[in-house]
């Protein structure tokens, strides 16, 4: 490849066929020679920017180039019309009227068999229009599979490691290499031959106003590939199934607020005989004074509505929920392999190379038996070095989220005693509006959440780059053409475990409460549901308004200055350079933030049935959100194939399991029902089945300051929420048998769950294949096709050959 001096960009790669003409250009042939055979020659325009420092390029690639790579990636293409009749028709179908987009941006592609191609047997296939037969996305991917495998040294040099558009990029001689945008977002091109599917995937797909539309996954593939088309597949799905979970958690909240009236212990609490006349122990030490119970009335209230009987309902529903999520997406799944030519699919090539950073930090060199080639590799001691250091980094990241833990149960501990103290004296009259509805408990509750929201945030600015460093320097030695996947495989490992480490924050609800700071009489459970609230609905606004409004910023920075040009200035493919870089890291961040959502409302949903109609909210606003930036914000990314969304799958099903065990364990240790029920059941002082002194009993008494021999005081009496037996006893402050019970059937109860739970899911998952029958059979019929033609077509030519061969030969003398 020939190099300039000129500090260059290499554009986009050639994304249709259509004859553009430019002017004021220069040519530049360039020839490469590729091991598969293939002499190629790219017609290369290049053109001066506004600022007259910057040269764009643009690459064609004609279709011999294009047939060659289609035969050397194995692309797979038409060759005959799909014959199986399709029978999925859906009942009441025209009710989905008003969600549906026109058909000609729904982008129904022909049914067809398809099979790899093969350029020696172009006859076999059914191609109409060479300028249209390969997608957009396709061609891009081609020519970029080329690039990354370009030599640009000179036979004199002998240096024939210098191959590959991307130790170019990495070394500063090329700036950036990315496929042009097809036209502006806001308008169509002028160029009748060209499609404007940007425009049409920004009018139809990335306005916010189109949040009730179905996707146009098919013009989202064909633009952008089949990887980013994957995606949003997935996230259109899981924020379709979001919308049952939603509709019942929203149910179980309304179930809580229409039970008011048979929230018996509220009404205990509230009374003045009974909640007026109970006087509490200080909540601190010395600044702390008795209060009565009757002052936690509203959060007694406030608590019933997401701790109550529809509580555990909801975390068995869930439990299932997450097994139909994943069975129901693997069907989903299979379905898009098929249609996008996914099956049998293999990582490409150009995923598995030699990264350049790798290639600079290891100067030695040895001979790999299987590419017999020489490759760079790092010494034993140099590894082993970087892994301890790898190591040791994760262990101080790991102390530093423990330290965060640590520091909030501090702050719990100190601040509780505060706002006792400032909340429950009586001479704080400028308080008086708000203390009826605010408690001790309730405002740690919310600063301390507000504390980690804070935490959590900071720590995901530093995840990434600390992923990086570590990633880094654990890099050792590995195979030449897997040193780039398994570099990311590592990266993505690393950044996921310590994003959601910061569920780790949320195990204090788990945690024994210290002496002083035990939860109100109406329960434990809005504590969990306070810090839910707070940190997921923060983490969703602002990662929404940091994903748009952060590019844009930056769009509009760097392009200040060009804006106030013409046209004939600012052209379109400066525009494109203009805009943010989408990288190779750019789908991991959008999954990521997916998947933390994901384990926020499954691991911890007991606890805020809303949580699924907030996620729901949220996704309808992140997937117009992601289309947006993705079609307006972002240089167009090079297409890469996908079947699946990866190891994500695993990560879902593993989060899957967890959140039965952690449901279960808030409904048995944060929620109050598993007492309620012990109560109501076995401690009754009552022949009618219900709730009355419940409180009475949940509450122990404490004496302070007994003596020994000394007779209690009913008025030096003070009650707390706990099961122990009273100071008169001989066993007096001593666990009694109704708090033993009522462990018992905490854990058999997280038994019982767990064992219910599992066995649907299993069942579940048994029943419901993970490929639909009609896919199924397509795919036999395909293969079985492909055999068969493959079989006609070269006794046809064989039948041809000989005919050629026979009347060629000379006829004998008579």
């Amino acid at each position: 490849m020939m190099l300039s001096n000129l500090r260059s960009v290499m554009l986009s790669f050639l994304l249709s066929f259509s004859k553009m003409h430019y002017t004021h250009y220069s040519v530049i042939d360039i020839s490469i020679h590729h091991k598969h055979g293939a002499n190629i020659t790219y017609c290369h325009y290049y053109q001066e920017s506004e600022d007259g420092k910057t040269y764009f390029v643009k690459i064609h690639a004609p279709w011999e180039v294009l047939a060659t790579y289609a035969d050397v990636l194995k692309i797979k293409v038409p060759f005959k019309v799909n014959d199986i009749p399709d029978n999925s028709e859906i009942p009441m179908n025209w009710l989905s009227t008003p969600f549906r987009l026109p058909e000609h941006i729904m982008n129904p592609e022909p049914d067809y068999f398809t099979a790899p191609f093969n350029k020696s047997k172009s006859d076999f296939f059914l191609i109409e229009d060479k300028e249209t037969f390969f997608p957009p996305s396709t061609r891009n991917r081609i020519v970029y599979y080329i690039l990354a495998r370009c030599p640009y040294f000179k036979d004199e040099c002998g240096d024939r490691d210098k191959k590959g558009i991307k130790r170019l990029l990495n070394n500063g001689t090329y700036t950036a290499a990315f496929p042009l945008h097809d036209s502006r977002y806001w308008t169509k091109s002028k160029d009748p031959n060209c499609e404007s599917e940007r425009f049409n995937l920004y009018k139809y797909w990335a306005k916010f106003f189109c949040f009730f539309k179905e996707q146009p996954l098919n013009l989202v593939r064909k633009y952008y590939g089949e990887k980013i088309g994957i995606y949003f597949a997935w996230l259109g799905f899981y924020t379709e199934m979001l919308f049952f979970a939603a509709v019942v958690g929203t149910i179980c909240f309304v179930y809580g607020f229409l039970t008011y009236d048979d929230n018996e212990w509220s009404k205990e609490i509230c009374s003045e005989e009974i909640g007026g006349n109970i006087v509490m122990c200080p909540l601190c030490d010395q600044k702390c004074t008795y209060w009565r119970l009757n002052i936690t009335c509203n959060s007694s209230w406030q608590s019933h509505l997401f701790d109550n009987v529809a509580t555990v309902f909801f975390a068995i529903f869930m439990g299932i929920w997450v097994t139909l999520f994943l069975e129901f997406w693997k069907r989903r799944q299979a379905r898009l392999e098929y249609e996008w030519d996914l099956v049998d699919f293999e990582e490409e090539q150009q995923q598995l190379q030699l990264r350049p950073e790798y290639e600079t930090k290891c100067t030695n060199r040895k001979l790999n038996r299987i590419t017999q080639e020489m490759e760079p590799y790092l010494p034993i001691t140099s590894k082993c070095a970087r892994i301890c250091l790898s190591g040791a980094t994760v262990l101080l990241w790991i102390s530093l989220i423990i330290a965060c833990i640590i520091g909030v149960i501090a702050y719990r501990l100190a601040v509780y005693a505060s706002f006792a103290s400032i909340m429950k004296n009586n001479t704080a009259t400028n308080l008086d509006v708000v203390a009826p509805y605010v408690t001790p408990q309730l405002a740690t509750s919310v600063t301390a959440s507000c504390i980690n929201f804070v935490i959590i945030m900071i720590l995901n600015l530093l995840y990434e780059r600390v992923a990086i460093k570590i990633t880094d320097m654990g890099e050792g030695p590995q195979q030449r053409y897997q040193i780039y996947l398994r570099y990311i495989e590592s990266y993505w490992c690393l950044s996921f475990s310590l994003n959601f480490s910061q569920c780790l924050l949320f195990s204090i609800c788990f945690l024994p409460r210290p002496v002083g700071t035990q939860c109100e009489p109406g329960g434990c459970l809005i504590e969990l549901t306070t810090q839910l609230v707070i940190v997921m609905t923060g983490k969703q606004v602002w990662g929404n308004i940091q994903e748009a409004l952060v590019p844009w910023l930056m769009n509009w920075w760097g392009s200040r200055k060009a804006r106030s040009h013409p046209e004939s200035l600012y052209s379109r493919w400066e525009q494109d350079y203009d805009l943010q870089g989408f990288g190779q890291l750019g789908l991991f961040y959008e999954y990521l933030e997916m998947v933390i959502q994901f384990g926020f409302i499954t691991l911890f949903v007991a606890s805020f049935p809303l949580a699924p109609l907030l996620a729901l909210i949220n996704n309808i606003i992140e997937v117009r959100v992601d289309a947006w930036k993705l079609t307006t914000q972002f240089r167009r990314p090079v297409a890469a194939k996908a079947h699946s969304i990866g190891a994500w799958e695993e990560i879902l099903g593993g989060m899957a399991v967890l959140s039965v065990v952690t449901n279960a364990f808030i409904v048995a240790f944060t929620s109050d029902m598993i007492p309620r029920l012990v109560y109501m059941y076995a401690y009754r002082t009552h022949d009618e089945l219900n709730m009355k002194g419940y409180i009475n009993n949940s509450l122990s008494v404490l004496f302070k300051n007994l003596q020994e021999n000394e007779i209690p005081d009913v008025l030096l009496l003070c009650r707390y929420r706990d099961y122990r037996y009273p100071p008169d006893d001989k066993k007096r402050y001593e666990h009694n048998m109704q708090f033993w019970h009522i462990l018992a059937a905490k854990l058999a109860f997280i038994i019982i769950m767990e064992h219910v739970v599992f066995m649907v899911k299993f069942f579940v998952a048994w029943m419901i294949p993970d490929v639909p029958s009609d896919v199924r059979a397509r795919v036999k019929r395909e293969r079985y096709l492909v055999q068969e033609y493959l079989h006609n077509y070269e006794v046809e030519k064989l039948k041809i050959q000989l005919s050629q061969n026979s009347n060629n030969e000379p006829k004998p003398d008579m």
